[in-house]
């Protein structure tokens, strides 16, 4: 039997009434962890890697927003394309209009959002890609987990070094002013904090480093990870 709810989707419902008018359902177990298996596949990271001609590798982009990162992800994606290589880009925006819409910006979905990228560029590498993460990532323990996902040198951290007040000026979407004014609350760097990398790969500090040049050095620091090299 179907039914409609408010918003104009239908709902099933089981017709195996009882005696009494009610509806009898089985009940559903809980799903839980002890009853998910990893599976095995044929076709391994080294098979896709032997294809791709390069290593899987995850560059991760963690900043201020307004250091710059989506403009310099963009580039390196650009650079690499240019070189032959396979890649995938994801933009913390873009994720928000689709895999990670239902979350907000309090401490809890930050986190969430995080775990969810992570596990994507993961999966991403496993296909053999290099992935191009740009999302501010404020927390030090969500980019700390989204490193272990990966094998040994297939993590690259990138920090984009930017002063809160050069940030600010870059804003070209009002949202510094927005979080001023109390008009967005947990906004990174205004009243919800920002951990800065401690051991980054690459670190940039964009007031001083043109993004052009700032990913040549990303770039350099893949090569010199040995990405591009499957000997």
């Amino acid at each position: 039997m179907r039914d409609y709810d408010s918003r104009g989707g239908f709902i099933l419902m089981n017709t195996d009434f009882n005696k009494k008018g009610t509806v009898d359902a089985p009940p559903v177990a809980p799903q839980r962890s002890q009853d998910i298996h990893w599976q095995a596949v044929g076709v391994t990271k080294r098979d896709h890697a032997a294809i791709n001609q390069h290593k899987p590798c995850v560059v991760w982009f963690t900043g201020l927003s307004g250091s710059g990162k989506s403009t310099i992800a963009n580039i390196v994606e650009q650079k690499l394309h240019a070189m032959g290589l396979h890649t995938c880009l994801l933009d913390g925006d873009n994720l928000r209009h689709g895999l990670n819409n239902d979350l907000g910006f309090t401490e809890r979905d930050r986190v969430e959002n995080i775990r969810r990228v992570a596990e994507v560029a993961r999966l991403m590498a496993d296909a053999g890609l290099i992935v191009i993460v740009a999302f501010i990532s404020p927390f030090r323990a969500g980019r700390r987990m989204a490193r272990e996902l990966l094998e040994a040198n297939e993590f690259c951290e990138v920090f984009l070094d930017t002063p809160l007040e050069v940030a600010e000026r870059r804003d070209t979407k009002g949202l510094y002013e927005k979080a001023r004014r109390g008009m967005l609350r947990n906004f990174t760097g205004i009243d919800s904090p920002y951990e800065p990398p401690e051991n980054a790969e690459v670190n940039i500090h964009t007031v001083i480093t043109p993004p052009d040049e700032a990913a040549e050095r990303i770039v350099s620091r893949l090569r010199a990870m040995g990405v591009f090299d499957l000997t």
